[in-house]
């Protein structure tokens, strides 16, 4: 049977991916900085597990105490949208050590099993900003750039030893709480002169047309677990599908 572990399992994609992985017969380690039982239905496939991407303590204790598995999915993540000038570099910082350096981290973290035992896949979940510039998204956008940019090279180091590593580019996803959670932030560190240029911007997250759903990205991810032809990049959603698609 094979195992995958997933991070940030609380709500969104995570929580997705993991019943999709349960409903077609994985054993699932499901971890979440606040661990919580009622959110995924009791199986003895499913381990639920603490675990702080931004802590180096808490990533050794997560897969050490995960033991061997197949397939690490790094979906954790935080939004934020505000021009450059509206935001702390503590705030900057902080986005960097969970969207980029967390998932740089996990992934080193997950390598030497993999290495060890001669096969795993990485799958990176990253975001459809990344495919065009966008204003007030310069730091978000930056965080999963760099995340795409590191997993193409990685795969290049790995792929000789049996580690496939692959990106997963969800678009919008008013229905989660991720998108919920970046409109917090939001409202806070917009500068007056920056004003008009938001109101548009914040409009676009409520807006009709395509978007993401969490299915989306839980099909893309199994897909990029599963299928070892599936390409470096996997748009998911009709809107990533077709902002990729334009961006050829």
């Amino acid at each position: 049977m094979s195992t995958v572990l997933i991070t940030g399992c609380s709500s969104g994609f995570g929580l997705d991916n993991a019943q999709v992985f349960l409903d077609r017969g994985w054993s699932v380690i499901a971890t979440m900085r606040t661990p919580r039982e009622d959110v995924l239905p009791a199986s003895d496939r499913l381990r639920i597990l603490p675990l702080d991407v931004t802590d180096p303590a808490s990533i050794a204790q997560c897969v050490a105490a995960a033991g061997p598995f197949d397939v690490l999915v790094n979906n954790a993540g935080v939004g934020q949208m505000s021009p450059l000038e509206g935001v702390s570099m503590d705030k900057i910082r902080e986005l960097f050590e969970t969207n980029t350096l967390g998932t740089i981290a996990m992934t080193q973290a997950v390598i030497p099993q993999m290495r060890e035992q001669g096969s795993g896949v990485i799958v990176n979940v990253t975001s459809g900003v990344t495919f065009q510039p966008l204003p007030l998204m310069s730091i978000y956008t930056a965080s999963k750039a760099a995340v795409n940019a590191f997993t193409e090279s990685v795969a290049l180091e790995l792929e000789p030893l049996g580690v496939r590593v692959r990106i997963v580019i969800p678009g919008r996803a008013p229905e989660t709480p991720f998108g919920d959670n970046a409109r917090a932030r939001m409202g806070l560190n917009i500068p007056e002169a920056y004003q008009a240029l938001a109101a548009p911007m914040m409009g676009r997250f409520g807006a009709g047309g395509d978007i993401t759903t969490s299915r989306d990205v839980s099909e893309a991810v199994w897909r990029a677990a599963t299928d070892p032809a599936c390409p470096m990049r996997l748009p998911a959603g009709a809107d990533a599908v077709a902002r990729f698609n334009a961006a050829k």
